[in-house]
């Protein structure tokens, strides 16, 4: 982006208020910053129009380029990308404003890699393996070999209709519980007395919750009636739980009880049961109606073991910070991840780099563009009236883990931010609009779920300047791809801070080395980051915080 000289941005702003505006422009001129929240309004599209293709292709050729290796978090590449992107900001005269480290543009932290070691359980004189017979999902206790209480829970629910924990204690336990939940005799389900499950059966983290407020040490559930049922219900567990995975540094505490997966073998012999018999349970509650309670034996010699090996891999969010003005304690936060998957050497063909040049090179040079068209508005006395906060993150392939750290350590109060702006993926068409050859639209998520004046801020500035087709396909709460969940705003939004996130939906280079520069729109993804700066703009400068109304999955 080219700089513009001070005197264009107050001729600029001379024109667009009018004669009349004699005193405003002299305070212009003097430095003093413009508080009217029509005149910044009418300003706008001076800086607006300063993000352009031709500089949105100049910093993607630079980041997703080989060089950068893929921008794989903790990694060469990524390191690069950060004193990068901490370059531009300093460069176009953001602040940084972290008071920690050693570089105010850095949020540093570490993750963790951590890989499945030795694990196994014994029961009545058996020993069974993890990643055969078990696989634990999340964290677990059991560091090196300790004791284990077993005890036995139906299918660990806990619910005004039902309860499996009435009369049992499980403190400090290993409680065994069956997969899904109980059908009555007239093959309705006991929960919801109809043919749909409920989330007792469709999401096991459901009875991990009711297994850690009754005090359990972990859960274990039954999967499958047969081991061959198991083997091919945990398939993909094996191949997921036998790769390392990156998350955030533990804090030495277990949250929630540890959950695994086990066969029916081993669930038995923890039981001193049968495999046979303990799925015939099912049976007996289906006949009686109710909890039924079990006539199972656990042996007294239960040891378990789920060792995990970790290495700490140091990253960093990048953020720039623009001051407002007379509301300056307010923020708006702008972000995109900057990571990508690096290099993977298994991938088919002789590309192995995945420069992510759509994902999500393209949202991080928005963010830079749009930093410097709010750095050079406040030079020119236009700066914002809110502050603004631009974060390229980290980790966002790893699991949101960059926007889960800030949210957890904000560097401006979370109360005081006022919404979140994501841009992740918008310089290329998904399946359905490349068939039209259309490259004039952005699907729009979130923007309504929390805050209705956020959804009509961001429909005005799109009909005032932009005109693209915004597409609201993936904001229903019924979208199978829950692309909702699944990209850094959500951090935000678990906080009740209205989020936007622009994505341009998936597309057949998506998480493939080809996802590369040659291919990125630049015309198309100028106006989708303009219409983030417009957005961003009105929120910045309008007269009240916009509500936070709406309550929407």
């Amino acid at each position: 982006m080219k700089h513009l000289h001070t005197y264009g941005f107050v001729l600029a702003a001379l024109l667009a208020s009018g004669c009349a505006s004699t005193s405003n422009t002299n305070s212009t001129a003097n430095n003093t910053p413009v508080t009217d929240a029509e005149k910044l309004r009418a300003v706008a599209t001076t800086y607006g129009n300063t993000i352009t293709a031709a500089d949105l292709s100049k910093h993607l050729t630079i980041i997703a380029s080989d060089e950068y290796e893929g921008r794989n978090t903790g990694e060469k590449g990524q390191k690069m990308a950060a004193e990068y992107i901490a370059r531009e900001f300093r460069e176009d005269g953001l602040v940084g404003p972290v008071k920690e480290g050693n570089n105010p543009y850095y949020q540093a932290f570490e993750l963790e890699r951590s890989q499945w070691g030795e694990g196994y359980i014994l029961a009545g004189g058996k020993k069974f393996m993890m990643l055969q017979d078990f696989f634990v999902l999340g964290s677990s206790p059991y560091q090196t070999e300790q004791a284990a209480d077993v005890v036995f829970a139906g299918y660990g629910i806990d619910d005004a209709k039902y309860s499996d924990y009435a009369n049992v204690d499980v403190t400090g336990k290993l409680v065994v519980v069956l997969a899904g939940e109980p059908k009555g005799s007239n093959g309705n389900y006991l929960i919801s007395g109809t043919t749909k499950t409920s989330d007792w059966g469709n999401d096991y983290r459901t009875k991990r919750n009711a297994a850690t407020k009754r005090g359990a040490k972990g859960v274990l559930v039954v999967t499958g009636n047969t081991n061959d049922e198991f083997n091919t219900m945990t398939q993909r567990y094996k191949s997921y739980a036998s790769r390392p995975s990156l998350g955030l540094k533990s804090t030495g505490t277990q949250e929630n009880a540890a959950v695994m997966f086990v066969s029916p073998v081993a669930g038995a012999a923890l039981l001193g049961t049968t495999p046979e018999k303990l799925i015939a349970y099912n049976s007996e509650v289906t006949k009686a109606g109710k909890p039924v309670a079990a006539a199972f034996t656990a042996p007294k010699d239960v040891k378990v073991m789920t060792a995990r090996v970790t290495t700490p891999v140091p990253t960093e969010n990048v953020l720039g910070f623009v001051e407002g003005s007379d509301k300056k304690d307010e923020v708006i936060v702008v972000t995109a991840h900057y990571d990508h998957v690096g290099i993977e050497e298994d991938a088919p063909g002789d590309d192995k780099i995945f420069n992510g040049a759509n994902d999500d090179g393209s949202g991080t040079v928005a963010v830079i563009e749009l930093a410097e068209a709010f750095a050079q508005a406040k030079k020119a006395g236009h700066g914002p009236r809110r502050s603004v906060l631009f974060m390229a993150v980290t980790a966002e392939e790893k699991g949101l883990l960059g926007s889960e750290y800030y949210a957890n350590n904000p560097i401006f109060p979370l109360a005081n931010t006022v919404a979140n702006i994501n841009i992740d993926m918008i310089g290329r068409m998904d399946f359905d609009y490349e068939k039209q050859n259309d490259s004039n639209y952005i699907y729009v998520i979130g923007a309504d779920k929390l805050s209705s004046e956020l959804h009509q801020i961001n429909e005005e500035a799109n009909q005032k300047h932009v005109n693209l087709k915004l597409d609201y396909k993936y904001n229903d709460e019924n979208d199978p791809n829950r692309f909702y969940y699944r990209s850094d705003h959500y951090n935000f939004a678990k906080h009740n801070i209205p989020i936007i996130f622009y994505f341009n939906g998936v597309h057949a280079d998506y998480h493939k080395a080809s996802d590369s520069v040659d291919k990125i729109l630049f015309d198309s993804a100028e106006k989708v980051a303009r219409l983030a700066f417009y957005t961003t703009w009105e929120l910045a400068n309008r007269d009240n915080r916009i509500v936070v109304d709406s309550n929407k999955k």
